[in-house]
């Protein structure tokens, strides 16, 4: 997989303040605030960033954290995870493997079959619903 490099400013144009913001400089969303916390769809969740597919509605559930959280990636090779020790914890940050964008944390407190929760902010997805059985 190619790696996407921008300049600060290219990204800046490319993307909302928001995004940017949590993207760029690891910020975080408001808990329950993410349009996509609730999103009950059938299709695939892509970087806002680069568009990589990162996360499949399969794998989607409720952890009532008040992000979208998911149970694996659509294959291990697409999320990058990364030791985070900022604000005073120790966590696992989750980057877009191709544009480095932050994505949110990994915790292992998932339910079965991985046992992971990939919590994540939701300006950093874009959904994509199946049509007949494809994502759009």
């Amino acid at each position: 997989m190619d790696h996407l490099n921008l300049s600060e400013a290219d990204w800046r144009k490319r993307l909302s303040p928001e995004q940017f913001h949590v993207l760029r400089e690891a910020g975080t969303e408001p808990a329950f605030s993410g349009r996509y916390n609730n999103n009950k769809a059938d299709g695939i969740y892509r970087c806002a960033g680069c568009a990589l597919d990162l996360f499949d509605s399969d794998d989607k559930y409720d952890s009532g954290s008040g992000w979208p959280s998911f149970t694996r990636p659509i294959t291990p090779d697409r999320v990058s995870e990364h030791g985070d020790t900022s604000h005073g914890m120790t966590r696992v940050e989750a980057r877009c493997a191709r544009c480095d964008g932050h994505l949110g944390h990994v915790f292992p407190d998932g339910p079965p079959p991985t046992g992971q929760r990939y919590c994540m902010n939701s300006v950093s997805l874009e959904f994509r619903a199946r049509a007949n059985g494809e994502a759009a």
